[in-house]
């Protein structure tokens, strides 16, 4: 019988993520009682500007009485290829790793800016 599954997703965008995702690193950058600003910093991506950080995540924690509690997270990536079509599996794939690592396993709303790649999505215990 022959084997009808194809791959998506090629190894070598495989191998990309996961040395990105492996190379990801954070600095706070700002804190407040309700909100957190993350410097986020990428292996094979920074802002073509300052040679810095290649994005910025912003935790909002919407906490004031609400029976649903969501916490408002919001991605900016500041590298142009990142921004870029052929791009928007890498930047799919990031931000669970970002909430994961950040927010933790709490319901999330978020919000990602990224050009044509940009989207919004909803993460739910």
């Amino acid at each position: 019988m022959k084997n009808n599954i194809s791959e998506v997703i090629s190894n070598d965008i495989k191998k990309k993520i996961e040395h990105e995702i492996q190379g990801m690193t954070f600095t706070k950058n700002f804190r407040s009682a309700t909100a957190e600003e993350w410097y986020l910093f990428l292996p094979g991506y920074k802002d073509p500007k300052t040679g810095g950080a290649a994005g910025k995540v912003i935790v909002h924690y919407n906490l004031f009485g609400n029976r649903e509690i969501f916490i408002n997270t919001t991605i900016i990536w500041d590298d142009p290829l990142l921004h870029k079509t052929e791009a928007h599996t890498l930047v799919y794939e990031f931000p669970d790793e970002i909430v994961n690592r950040l927010v933790g396993y709490a319901d999330t709303l978020l919000s990602l800016h990224a050009g044509e790649n940009s989207y919004d999505a909803e993460y739910r215990q």
